[in-house]
C-alpha cells in the first residue's frame, strides 16, 4: 500500500489537524508518521512539519484567542523569542542535525509525556487559574 500519496496522507494530516486543534502535539505525531510509515527522511519530516505548522497554528491561535483562551502578554514575548532564537540558532548552525539535540528533544517529549500520564484528575485545572 502506498502511503506517501492519496487519501492515508490526508487522514493523516486530519487526526493531526485534530490533535493540534487540541494543543496536543499533532505535528510530533505527523512526523512519526512520515519518517515510520511514509518512508520520508527526518530532514523532510521536520521541514514537512514546519509546513504543516503554519496554517494549522494560525486557525487555532485565530479561535482559542477569539475565544480568550490566549494570554496576549505571555504568547506574544514568548513568540518575538522563538522567533529570534530560531533565526540565531538557523544562522549559527546551517546543519543543525547534532545526536545531542534529537537526544535532548527526545527527552523533552517523554518528560511532558510523563507528566500528562502521572498528572492528577483536576491539578491541571487548578494551574491555570
Amino acid at each position: 500500500m502506498d502511503l506517501t500519496g492519496g487519501f492515508i496522507p490526508l487522514l493523516a494530516g486530519l487526526l493531526c489537524g485534530v490533535l493540534s486543534g487540541f494543543g496536543i502535539g499533532g505535528g510530533s505525531l505527523l512526523i512519526l508518521w512520515l519518517t515510520i510509515a511514509a518512508k520520508v527522511s527526518p530532514e523532510q519530516a521536520r521541514v514537512l512539519n514546519l509546513l504543516y505548522f503554519l496554517p494549522t497554528a494560525g486557525i487555532s491561535v485565530a479561535v482559542h484567542g477569539k475565544n480568550r483562551f490566549v494570554k496576549w502578554s505571555v504568547a506574544i514575548p514568548a513568540a518575538l523569542g522563538g522567533m529570534a532564537a530560531s533565526l540565531i540558532v538557523l544562522w549559527l548552525i546551517p546543519e543543525a542535525d547534532a545526536p545531542w539535540v534529537k537526544k535532548g528533544f527526545g527527552l523533552l517529549l517523554i518528560a511532558a509525556g510523563l507528566r500528562e500520564l502521572l498528572a492528577r484528575p483536576g491539578a491541571r485545572k487548578s494551574e491555570e487559574e
